[in-house]
């Protein structure tokens, strides 16, 4: 055994070993790290692992059976002793193998320090957490009449979102502190949670036009109350009420304010409770709901036609039902930007129509309106999660997906158990390759909203991209959305090899969605690789004005023609060639989140 060893100690396959080694993990870490940045599969590094496993006894073999001599490559039974230059090819061997240890070590302390930093998403454990953070609970309904409760929850959001006003406070998103309405959990629960250091909750009680409220903030980390007050007012004081509120909280806080404090639209009590009746009916997100909450916000607006939320909520309702199929896109992006623009001419600096307009002026391919009414948005709220949500759309449509990743893992961050968000950035991450964290996403959002349109189909969809085509037929088949369903299904059954199905699927696609979905159909021409079908659906993606286009720089389904000597000309004509957005200025500063601040700046 021991002259063996020394064997291959003299023919140099030890240091031959360590070479393959060190060579195949360093080339395991740049795959890992730049693959996604190419559209590499997940399981290529996977599969790269494997091959070098596999690989590793020939290497071996080969180290023994053969030398290195000034005359080339020779078997080693060919070499006299006194020829041999293995002492000369181990010193060879022993740099080498430091030279390839030190650039896994480089990339190893790369990905750990710079590509985690900046593009995933930090652990909410190992975050640090804001001193000046808080979440507000729902107000418990103490009202006689139980139908009051829309009331309580109206009250308790549009405190929250004065308090998201202050740009000094980081205030947990509607969704995620709403989600704990009802449930016997512990405040410091609560706030491990939420990742805050403080909570505030408490009671509504309305009788008549009297309305009492009792307001506590309770620091998470102990449980002890920071403060508590009541406060017995009119309904006329309503408006009035929130802004003590708030300042009282900011107090308590200790936050010294760098501006004025932030001031409550006011309106008539009666439009305001009808205005607070058409938010929560909205959020059903069903035809009927929508109905229900326009009809709601009509009546509000006949009482107080210059109520700016009002009109504003009107808007987000008119694009959710284009959004959903229930309108026309073109008749509800029209409806939706009328709306909006007369809220604009009551309250110009009201930032939720600025997000609005914005958001419209994307899906009709106008980046350049978007960007100028999103800059406003920020400028007013920066930190408002309707804002951000809709500046990481425009991000994504002028191609700059890694800094809309961004936005949208800050917005998760605020909001951790909002489906939508969640939604949303399952989206970007498998746009970027992140397949995985995608696949986390969407099942997370399952978990949270079963029944929620629309993420079966990207959840098949995210795994038909990771090669997983059986496993995303599944998913697509489940989907409730019968729009999404039919886009995903041809796309599905041709990643099968199920040509008959692809078609069959594809013209029940094209025969009932031709004008709401010419996008999407010219996406699955591309996806099988049917270049001109692709282009011609293009060009009619254009004509019906599909709000898809916005979508197209970043669209993996598109790959297959951007070889395509038409694809440069039709981007060109569409507005989103490279030279086109890279007029387009817009910046995003992310909001302090208990870490540095962070600006997201492009031309």
């Amino acid at each position: 055994m021991r002259s063996f060893v020394g064997e291959l100690r003299r023919r140099n396959v030890l240091r031959a070993g360590a070479l393959y080694v060190a060579a195949a993990w360093a080339l395991a870490q740049g795959i890992a790290q730049l693959g996604p940045a190419f559209g590499m599969p997940d399981w290529g590094t996977r599969w790269f692992v494997i091959a070098a496993i596999v690989g590793f006894p020939f290497w071996i073999a080969f180290a023994w059976l053969y030398e290195f001599t000034p005359d080339g490559l020779k078997r080693e039974n060919e070499v006299e002793r006194n020829e041999s230059i293995a002492h000369h090819t181990a010193r060879k061997l022993d740099l080498a193998i430091i030279g390839v240890l030190a650039v896994a070590v480089v990339l190893l302390l790369t990905n750990t320090f710079v590509w985690r930093k900046g593009a995933g998403l930090r652990d909410a454990d190992d975050a640090p957490i804001a001193e000046h953070s808080i979440a507000v609970l729902p107000f418990v309904n103490m009202s006689s009449d139980k139908e009051q409760e829309f009331f309580s929850d109206g009250i308790s959001e549009e405190l929250l979102n004065l308090l998201a006003k202050i740009p000094q406070l980081q205030v947990t998103a509607r969704t995620s502190s709403f989600s704990f309405k009802g449930k016997e959990i512990a405040i410091p629960e609560i706030a491990r949670t939420l990742h805050v250091a403080n909570v505030l909750e408490g009671s509504v009680r309305k009788a008549g036009n009297s309305v009492r409220i009792t307001a506590q903030m309770i620091r998470a980390g102990t449980g002890t109350q920071l403060w508590s007050q009541t406060y017995d007012r009119k309904l006329d004081d309503i408006f009035a009420i929130q802004e003590e509120i708030a300042a009282d909280v900011v107090r308590k806080l200790q936050v010294t304010l760098l501006g004025d404090a932030p001031k409550v639209p006011t309106t008539d009590p009666e439009a305001y409770a009808l205005y607070l009746q058409g938010v929560q009916v909205a959020r059903q997100g069903s035809a009927e709901g929508y109905e229900q909450s326009d009809a709601l916000y009509r009546k509000a607006l006949a009482i107080d036609p210059r109520y700016a939320p009002a009109w504003v909520g009107s808007a987000q309702n008119l694009s959710a039902e284009a959004n959903a199929g229930l309108l026309s896109t073109r008749e509800g992006y029209t409806r939706a930007r009328e709306a909006a623009e007369k809220a604009l001419a009551i309250d110009p600096g009201y930032a939720p129509a600025h997000a609005l307009l914005g958001y419209v002026a994307s899906a009709e391919n106008d980046l350049a309106g978007a960007a100028r009414h999103l800059r406003r948005a920020l400028a007013l709220n920066p930190a408002d999660m309707y804002v951000l949500r809709n500046s990481a759309v425009l991000l994504q449509a002028l191609g700059r997906i890694d800094e809309a990743l961004l936005v949208d893992e800050t917005i998760v961050r605020r909001d951790p158990v909002n489906p939508i968000t969640l939604s949303n950035l399952g989206l970007l991450q498998n746009i970027t390759g992140r397949r995985d964290a995608a696949i986390a996403s969407f099942r997370t959002v399952l978990s949270l909203a079963p029944g929620r349109a629309a993420v079966h189909s990207h959840l098949g969809y995210t795994l038909l991209m990771k090669g997983d085509a059986a496993s995303a037929l599944a998913e697509i088949e489940m989907e409730t959305s019968e729009i999404h369903k039919v886009i995903f299904l041809p796309m599905a059954y041709y990643a099968l090899g199920k040509k008959a199905d692809s078609d069959a699927a594809l013209a029940a696609l094209t025969a009932r969605y031709e004008k709401d979905a010419a996008y999407n159909i010219a996406c699955v021409h591309a996806f099988r690789h049917e270049a001109d079908a692709a282009f011609a659906w293009l060009d009619k993606a254009i004509e019906y004005g599909d709000p898809g286009l916005s979508e197209i720089v970043t669209d993996p389904s598109l790959g297959s023609i951007h070889a395509d000597p038409r694809w440069l000309p039709f981007l060109r004509k569409a507005g989103y060639a490279p030279e086109q957005l890279a007029e387009i200025e817009f910046k995003v500063t992310l909001p302090e989140d208990g870490a540095e601040q962070s600006t997201l700046a492009g031309r």
